[in-house]
C-alpha cells in the first residue's frame, strides 16, 4: 500500500515505536499480595478501626442496617490515615450520572490553619456528605438549570480505594448521587433500592420453605467486557474516531472476520503486555479479573471478572472502563468501547451474567443434579421467565442507546426481541411442569474421545445458545443485549426490580394456599408453577433468535420488536412500569419520566454530533481527495487526446458520477441536519432517526464507494485495513 502522507506516517510512527512504559517484572511481588492492595476493605477496616466501630460498620454492611454516626468521624480518620500512607493529598466522592459515566471532583485533606500553616482533616461528615455541582449534568426536567445543589452519599457497602497516577495517589469513594431536592439523578442509587425491594420478596420465598435466618439476599453479576484496540497514531487521524468513537465512514477490507481466525487465536505480545498492565491495576483495585481473550472481530478482545454483589460489581464495571481506557494511552493505543466502531464487522456488548442469593442460602439458581425436585430453584427461575415475558419492553429500554442500536440484532449480538432459552434440560422440566409436574430431568453423559490416552469426558445436560438475549447458562441468566459502553447499573436495576415484582406475585399465591399448613408447600409449588408457564411460555425460545422465521413467531406469540432505542425507551413510562417502580421504591414517577428524557436527549445529541461529522469529514477530507483524483484523470485524459491515442473515460465516469453524488448526498444531510426536528424530546428523537440517519448513511455509501476507486495516495483517513491489521 502506498497510502496518503498522513496514513503512511501513523504506520511509521507504529513500526518505530517505543513503549513508554518499563515492562513489569510479575516475579517481584506475586498476584496474591497485589490483589486489593489500594483498597479500604474489611482487612484494612479491622486493623485500622476500633473493634466496636468495626463491628458496627460491618453490621451496616452485611445486614444493611443504617449507619450509625457516632461510628463515620472514626471511620473517615482512620480512612485519612491509610489514604495519606498511600501518598494520598486528595480525596474524591466518585458517582455515576445519567451520562453512565464516571464522575467526581477532588478536594484536598489539607486546610489552612490561620497561622500561616496548614492541617490535614478529613471528617465523618465529609466523608457521609459531599456537595458537586449538579447544574450541568442531565437531570431530565427534574431541576432548572439555574438551581445547582446536588449532594453524595457515602456507600458504605462499597468500599473506599486509592486510584494511582504518575504524580501521586487519590482517596475514591464510592458515593450516590441526589439532587437537593432528593430524586436520584445517577446509576447507583436505584441498583441499590432494588436490592433492597428483591431481597424483601426473596425472603418471602425463603420462608415459605422453612429458611428465616434472614441474611441479605443479593443480586450477583458478573459483566463481561468487549472492546476495540487500535493505534493512536490512527486514531487520531480519524476525526469520528476522536469525537464520535466509530468510524462513520470506512470501506469493507479485503479480509475481515471471515476466517475465525482472531476468535481465541494467540493474543498479540504488544496487546497481551497492556493486557497484563490492566490487569494488574485492577488487582490493586480488589477486582476479581479473571478471563481475557481475543473476540470474534481483528482488533477486538474481552476482559471479564468472577462474581461480586451486584451494587460492588456496577462500581468495578466502571473502573474496568476507566482503567482500559487509561492504560491504553500509555500503550500507545486507544481503547474503543463504542458498540460499534467499524460497520461490517461483530460490535462489542457487555454481556451481564446474573444470578441471586447469600452465604447461607447459596445460589438460589443453581439447578443442582435434579432440578426437577429442585423446587425452590424452580420458584426462583419461573419468577424470572414471569418477569422477562411480562417487562421484555423494559429490559430492552434497560440496553437502549444510540450506540447500541448499530450492534443488537447482527450476527454477534441478539435480536431486540426479549426471548429467554433454558436449554434441553430446563425445557423438558418446564415442560413436564405445565403437564401437571415434572418427575425426572435429563441426565448429563459423557464424550468418549476415541484418544486412549484421554479419558472420558462429562457432557452437559444441555447445549449453549449464543442467539439469545436472555439466557440460563447453568447457574445463572446471562443478559445479553447489554451494549459495551453501558453502565450496568439501568440493567441492574430494571432486572433486580421486574424479578422482585415476579417473587412478591408468587409469594403472595403461595401464602395464600399454605396458609398455616407447610405441608400443603409441595402441591401449592406445583399448582402455582404450572399456572405460571402456562401464562408465560411464549417468552421461552430455545431456537435461533437470528432466523426470519422466529421473528414471524415472535410477532405471532405477541412478544415487542423494538428495534431502536426511539421505540425502546417509551417504555420507561407505561403504566404499568410505573406503578411497578413506585409500588416497590426503587423509583418515582417522576424520577422515571426524567431517565426518559435524559436518554431521549442523549439519543439526539449522539447522533446530532455524528451528523455534523459526517458533514464536515465529506466536506473537508473525502471531497477535496476525489476532487484531486478526478483531476489528475481529467488531464491524463486531456494529453492523450492531445497525443492522438485513443481512450476510454470509464474511471473518470465513474468517478464523476461519485463525486456528484457525495455534493448531493451531503446537501441533503445538511438540509436535515437543519430541518425543524419536533417539540418534544420524543419527537425529535424520531427526526434524527428517521431523517438524519438516513441522509448519514447515503453520505457514507457513497464515500466508501469512493475509498475503492480514489487513489491510495491520496485517500486522507486511515483505512479499515490498516486500522484492524496493525499493531
Amino acid at each position: 500500500m502506498s497510502g496518503s502522507k498522513a496514513r503512511m506516517a501513523a504506520i511509521n510512527a507504529i513500526n518505530n515505536q517505543k513503549l513508554e512504559v518499563a515492562p513489569l517484572d510479575f516475579s517481584e511481588v506475586s498476584v496474591d499480595e497485589i490483589f486489593g492492595q489500594n483498597v479500604f476493605n474489611n482487612k484494612v477496616m479491622k486493623d485500622k478501626l476500633p473493634k466496636p466501630v468495626f463491628k458496627s460498620l460491618m453490621k451496616t454492611i452485611e445486614e444493611k442496617t443504617s449507619l450509625d454516626p457516632d461510628v463515620a468521624d472514626v471511620v473517615a480518620a482512620a480512612m485519612k490515615d491509610w489514604a495519606i500512607s498511600k501518598g494520598a493529598t486528595h480525596y474524591t466522592h466518585v458517582f455515576y450520572p445519567l451520562t453512565g459515566s464516571t464522575a467526581e471532583k477532588h478536594d484536598s485533606f489539607v486546610s489552612p490553619d490561620g497561622k500561616g500553616g496548614a492541617i490535614v482533616e478529613f471528617s465523618g461528615k465529609t466523608l457521609i456528605q459531599g456537595e458537586p455541582d449538579a447544574s450541568s449534568f442531565p437531570n431530565g426536567g427534574l431541576r432548572e438549570t439555574f438551581e445547582a445543589r446536588g449532594y453524595t452519599l457515602w456507600d458504605v457497602t462499597s468500599p473506599a480505594y486509592i486510584m494511582e497516577n504518575t504524580n501521586g495517589t487519590t482517596l475514591c469513594i464510592p458515593t450516590m448521587f441526589i439532587s437537593w431536592t432528593g430524586e436520584a439523578l445517577d446509576k447507583k442509587t436505584p441498583v441499590l433500592r432494588s436490592m433492597q425491594a428483591l431481597n424483601a420478596q426473596s425472603q418471602r420465598i425463603l420462608k415459605l420453605f422453612g429458611e428465616e435466618s434472614g441474611a441479605f439476599v443479593s443480586a450477583s453479576a458478573g459483566p463481561e467486557q468487549e472492546y476495540f484496540l487500535v493505534d493512536r497514531n490512527f486514531y487520531y487521524a480519524r476525526p469520528d474516531l476522536l469525537n464520535a468513537e466509530r468510524t462513520l465512514f470506512g470501506a469493507k477490507p479485503p479480509k475481515g472476520q471471515e476466517f475465525d481466525d482472531h476468535y481465541f487465536g494467540a493474543i498479540p505480545s504488544r496487546v497481551l503486555a497492556y493486557m497484563l498492565e490492566v490487569e494488574r491495576e485492577l488487582f490493586k483495585l480488589g477486582i476479581p479479573v479473571k478471563t481475557r481473550h481475543n473476540e470474534v472481530a481483528p482488533g477486538q478482545f474481552e476482559i471479564a471478572p468472577v462474581y461480586e454483589s451486584a451494587n460492588i460489581a456496577t462500581d468495578h464495571q466502571q473502573l474496568v472502563m476507566v482503567t482500559l481506557k487509561a492504560v491504553a494511552k500509555k500503550h500507545g493505543m486507544e481503547c474503543l468501547l463504542h458498540e460499534k466502531p467499524f460497520a461490517g464487522i461483530n460490535g462489542s456488548g457487555k454481556h451481564l451474567n446474573w444470578s441471586l442469593g447469600n452465604g447461607v442460602v447459596g445460589n438460589l439458581l443453581d439447578p443442582g443434579d435434579t432440578p426437577h425436585a429442585n423446587t425452590r430453584f424452580l420458584v426462583f427461575c419461573a419468577a424470572v421467565i414471569r418477569a422477562v415475558h411480562l417487562h421484555g419492553g423494559l429490559l430492552r429500554a434497560a440496553a437502549a442507546s444510540a450506540s447500541n442500536d448499530h450492534r443488537l440484532g447482527a450476527n454477534e449480538a441478539p435480536p431486540a426481541i426479549l426471548s429467554v432459552y433454558l436449554g434441553d434440560q430446563l425445557n423438558d422440566v418446564f415442560e413436564q411442569i405445565k403437564a401437571g409436574g415434572a418427575k425426572s430431568s435429563k441426565k448429563a453423559s459423557t464424550i468418549k474421545l476415541g484418544v486412549d490416552t484421554l479419558p472420558a469426558i462429562p457432557k452437559d445436560a444441555g447445549d449453549r445458545n449464543r442467539t439469545s438475549p436472555f439466557a440460563f447458562t447453568g447457574n445463572r441468566f446471562e443478559f445479553r443485549a447489554v451494549g459495551s459502553t453501558h453502565s450496568i447499573g439501568g440493567a441492574l436495576t430494571t432486572l433486580n426490580t421486574i424479578v422482585a415484582e415476579s417473587l412478591d406475585y408468587i409469594a403472595t399465591k403461595l401464602e395464600k394456599m399454605v396458609g398455616n399448613s407447610p405441608a400443603k408447600l409441595n402441591d401449592a409449588v406445583t399448582k402455582v408453577l404450572s399456572e405460571v408457564v402456562k401464562e408465560h411460555e411464549a417468552i421461552i425460545f430455545n431456537g435461533d433468535n437470528y432466523s426470519e422465521a422466529w421473528h414471524q413467531e415472535a410477532a405471532k406469540r405477541g412478544l415487542p420488536n423494538l428495534k431502536t432505542t426511539v421505540d425502546a425507551v417509551p417504555e420507561i413510562t407505561k403504566k404499568q412500569t410505573v406503578a411497578m417502580f413506585k409500588k416497590y421504591k426503587v423509583l418515582s414517577p417522576e424520577e422515571l419520566e426524567s431517565r426518559q428524557h435524559t436518554y431521549l436527549e442523549q439519543y439526539c445529541l449522539t447522533i446530532s454530533v455524528e451528523g455534523k461529522l459526517t458533514s464536515r469529514i465529506g466536506r473537508t477530507q473525502i471531497f477535496p481527495a476525489a476532487i484531486r483524483y478526478q483531476s489528475e484523470l481529467a488531464k491524463t485524459c486531456a494529453d492523450l487526446k492531445a497525443v492522438g491515442y485513443k481512450f476510454d473515460t470509464d474511471t473518470l465516469d465513474t468517478v464523476t458520477t461519485y463525486v456528484k453524488e457525495l455534493q448531493d448526498s451531503l446537501s441533503a444531510l445538511d438540509k436535515a441536519m437543519a430541518g425543524k426536528k419536533g417539540s418534544t424530546p420524543l419527537a425529535e428523537a424520531k427526526y434524527f432517526r428517521d431523517k438524519v440517519i438516513p441522509a448519514m448513511l447515503a453520505v457514507r455509501e457513497v464515500a466508501d464507494k469512493l475509498e475503492g476507486v480514489v487513489a491510495d495516495d491520496l485517500w486522507p483517513l486511515p483505512t479499515y485495513q490498516e486500522m484492524l491489521f496493525i499493531k
